[in-house]
Order: structure tokens, then C-alpha cells, then sequence
């Protein structure tokens, strides 16, 4: 029987990527413990789209 633990998927998507114009999304998927992290994860990223970092956050 497999033990079902705290730590849950999560898909973080790039907000300046939708304001930019440009076609396609930048996304990365991780992990999150659910108890410790209840609100939604918000971290910088690289994305290759626009070649910079920006903010990702956390998408349902």
C-alpha cells in the first residue's frame, strides 16, 4: 500500500510572458509541500521565450 504524503504537483506559468504578444507559454512543473506552502507559489524563472528572468506564479 503506497503512503500518500503532503507533496503535490504544481504547474508555475510566466505572467509577463501573456502581456508580451508573443505566441506559446513558458511553464515549469514542481512540487510543493501542501501543508507548510497553503497560498500560491510565486518564484522567478527563466523564460526562453523572452531570454530573461521573470515571475512565475503558481496556476490551478
Amino acid at each position: 500500500m503506497a503512503k500518500k504524503g503532503n507533496r503535490i504537483q504544481v504547474i508555475l506559468e510566466c505572467t509577463e510572458h501573456k502581456t508580451s504578444g508573443q505566441p506559446g507559454t513558458s511553464r515549469y512543473i514542481t512540487t510543493k509541500n501542501k501543508k507548510n506552502t497553503t497560498e500560491r507559489m510565486e518564484l522567478k524563472k527563466y523564460n526562453s521565450i523572452l531570454k530573461k528572468m521573470t515571475v512565475h506564479k503558481e496556476i490551478k
